[in-house]
Order: C-alpha cells, then sequence, then structure tokens
C-alpha cells in the first residue's frame, strides 16, 4: 500500500537564504582578514563566484544577497568597536588576536547582527553563528563562539535573555 502522506514542511526559503549569506559572509570576512581584500573586490568575487554557484565541487545554496552586503558591510564599518565587546567577552588572557581568522569572522559577523538586525530573534542569531562556526571548527570552539555570542547578545538584547 501506497504512502500518500505529505513530505515534511521545507524549511523557511529565506531563512536558507540567510544562512547561506550569513556563510558566505563569514568566508567574505576571513579572506579579508588574512588577505586583505578590499570590500568592493570581496563583494564582487562573492557575488558572482560564490552565491549560489559550484565552487571546487560544492554547490552553494543562493543567499541573500542584501542581507550578506550589510553584514559583511556592517562589520568593516563597526569593527573598532565591536572587537573591544568581543575581546571583552572572551576569557581573560585570549585576546581577539589570539583567536583564529575564522572564529574572529563569526564573532564578528554575529556581533554586528546582535546589535544591528533587530529584525532577527537574538536567539537565533546565536544559534546560527554557532551552526556556521560548526562548518569550520571543532565542537569546544563552537561552544565558545555559542558563550560570547551569548553574552554580547545580552548587552544588546537584553529583553530578549530574560529568564522566566
Amino acid at each position: 500500500m501506497a504512502d500518500n502522506k505529505k513530505p515534511a514542511k521545507a524549511p523557511d526559503r529565506k531563512a536558507n537564504r540567510r544562512g547561506a549569506a550569513r556563510l558566505a559572509a563569514v568566508q567574505a570576512l576571513y579572506q579579508m582578514d588574512i588577505g586583505g581584500a578590499g570590500i568592493n573586490d570581496i563583494f564582487a568575487e562573492f557575488e558572482s563566484h560564490w552565491l549560489g554557484n559550484e565552487v571546487e565541487g560544492e554547490k552553494y545554496l543562493p543567499a541573500e544577497a542584501a542581507f550578506f552586503r550589510d553584514v559583511v558591510s556592517g562589520v568593516v564599518r563597526d569593527q573598532a568597536r565591536l572587537d573591544p565587546l568581543i575581546d571583552e567577552a572572551l576569557s581573560k588572557g585570549w585576546p581577539l588576536k589570539r583567536i583564529d581568522a575564522i572564529l574572529r569572522a563569526v564573532l564578528r559577523a554575529g556581533s554586528y547582527e546582535l546589535e544591528h538586525r533587530k529584525d532577527v530573534p537574538g536567539r537565533v542569531v546565536v544559534s546560527e553563528y554557532v551552526d556556521v562556526a560548526h562548518a569550520f571548527v571543532e565542537k569546544d570552539e563552537t561552544g565558545m563562539v555559542n558563550a560570547v555570542l551569548d553574552q554580547i547578545a545580552r548587552q544588546f538584547r537584553g529583553d530578549e535573555f530574560v529568564r522566566s
């Protein structure tokens, strides 16, 4: 007998496009950090070669380009203010400059979004960037990302993180 159940509803397409934009933003920020590429070059490269295309045999999800641009340009614009906040949230003795470049990119992007993208719930932002970190680092490092972003979220969005 055939099973007539409908498949589970696919996750929200916009959420998938935002997740892809976050991953691309972290990769772009990483490239800028280690390679010194400028923001216009990064936008041109990512929008023409990465977002929604196949690179080195990997198919990249279509990303919400405006969201990608907002996160990358916002981090670049606000980095001098974001880095001290991240430094303060990190364990003493581990300043941001000692953290791996990919984790710096994750923490900067997450911090920017927590401060400026009030259209996205804080817990979603933290969870999304922990997921992005999972793509690059081990579990203990993702725990650090979670702890740091949670602390920063409580500064920017304390009302969302009040315990009931």
